[in-house]
C-alpha cells in the first residue's frame, strides 16, 4: 500500500508539471550542468521582496506557510525555479530565479517563490487573469507577466513594427552631478526624468540601510546615448543584435542603467547570468522592484540596471 500511494504521488507531481507547461524539466541535461548551475543551492530563496509595498492598495500577502493545497505547487515551483531549462528572452538560460523578484511583484506577494503563500498568490493572480489557477508558475503565465511588462514600458510600443522613437536632442537634457554617475559618468536626462530618479535614490536611501550605506548603490553608469554613440557601442558585437544598435531606449533622455551591485569579478553591466542572479538578490535592486513605480519607472526585466522613466502613473 505504502509503495502503491508513492507512485500514485509520483504520477500526480509529473501530471502537475506537464500541465504547468515545465514538462521539458524530465529532459536529461546533456553535457553536464548549464552556466547557471550553482554548487549546493540553499534550499529557499529566502523573501523575495523584503522592503516596503509591492502594489500600492493590494496588501502583498503575508502568510507563507500557505494552505496545505498549495504544497505540491509549491515543489514544483522549487524544481523550476532553478532547474527548468528555457529561453524567455531568446538567451538560453536555467531556472527563473532571477525573475522571482518581479514576479512577487506581478501576484502581490513578499513570500518566496518555493513556498506555498507564494503558490497561493500566484493562484490568485492567474485566477483574475482568466487562467488555469493551479498555482505553478507555467511558461505561458511568465509569457502574460512578460507582455504586461512590455507594455508598461512606452518605448517597446514605439518600437514594434520597425519603427524607432526619435532621438533626443541633446540640448533638452539636463546633465546631472559629478557624484551621481559611477566611475565619473555624466549623466544626461529629460529634466522630469532626472528629477524622479533623484526622488527615488532619496527615498531608497532613507528607506533602506543597506542601500545608504553603498555610495555605489543607484549610480548611474549610462543615461543618454544618441544613436551614434550606441552604434559605436554594439560595432564589436555586444550589442547581440543589430536591432539594439539601431535603435536604443538610451536614446530617448529617459533611460538609465543603475548600479545594483555586481557579483564577485563581474562589470556593473555583465549580462552573463551568474551576475543577473546576484543583482536580483540585492536589496538595491529588490527596492527597485518593489518601489521604483512610485517615481514613474520600470524596469526592462532582463537586465536589473536597466530602468526607463515613464512618467509619474506606472504600472498596471
Amino acid at each position: 500500500m505504502r509503495l502503491l500511494l508513492r507512485l500514485l504521488a509520483g504520477l500526480l507531481v509529473l501530471a502537475a508539471t506537464a500541465a504547468a507547461g515545465w514538462w521539458f524539466l524530465l529532459r536529461p541535461s546533456s553535457g553536464g550542468p548549464g552556466p547557471q548551475s550553482r554548487a549546493g543551492p540553499p534550499a529557499s530563496a529566502g523573501p523575495v521582496l523584503s522592503t516596503t509595498v509591492v502594489r500600492p492598495g493590494r496588501p502583498p500577502s503575508q502568510d507563507c506557510s500557505g494552505p496545505l493545497a498549495y504544497a505540491v505547487p509549491a515543489a514544483l515551483n522549487a524544481t523550476s525555479l532553478r532547474q527548468v531549462e528555457w529561453a524567455p528572452f531568446r538567451h538560453p538560460e536555467r531556472g527563473w530565479e532571477v525573475y522571482a523578484p518581479q514576479v512577487a511583484r506581478e501576484v502581490a506577494t513578499v513570500c518566496p517563490p518555493d513556498s506555498a503563500g507564494f503558490a497561493s498568490a500566484l493562484a490568485g493572480w492567474e485566477r483574475r487573469k482568466g487562467r488555469p489557477a493551479d498555482g505553478v508558475l507555467s511558461t505561458a503565465d511568465f509569457e502574460v507577466m512578460k507582455n504586461a511588462w512590455y507594455a508598461r514600458r512606452p518605448f517597446v510600443a514605439a518600437s514594434r513594427g520597425g519603427g524607432c522613437p526619435p532621438a533626443r536632442d541633446p540640448a533638452t537634457l539636463v546633465s546631472g552631478e559629478p557624484g551621481e554617475g559611477y566611475g565619473g559618468e555624466i549623466l544626461q536626462l529629460k529634466p522630469e526624468a532626472l528629477s524622479a530618479l533623484r526622488r527615488m535614490v532619496a527615498a531608497a536611501r532613507a528607506e533602506v540601510p543597506e542601500i545608504a550605506a553603498d555610495p555605489q548603490a543607484l549610480q548611474v553608469f549610462s543615461s543618454y546615448r544618441g544613436p551614434d554613440e550606441a552604434a559605436a557601442r554594439c560595432a564589436d558585437g555586444g550589442c547581440g543584435t543589430a536591432t539594439r544598435a539601431r535603435c536604443s531606449a538610451h536614446q530617448t533622455g529617459l533611460a538609465v542603467d543603475l548600479v545594483v551591485g555586481a557579483a564577485p569579478g563581474h562589470r556593473v553591466d555583465s549580462s552573463d547570468d551568474a551576475n543577473r542572479l546576484h543583482m536580483s538578490r540585492t536589496a538595491t535592486y529588490r527596492w527597485l522592484v518593489a518601489n521604483a513605480s512610485r517615481f514613474g519607472f520600470e524596469n526592462y526585466v532582463f537586465e536589473p540596471w536597466h530602468w526607463e522613466y515613464v512618467g509619474p502613473v506606472a504600472g498596471p
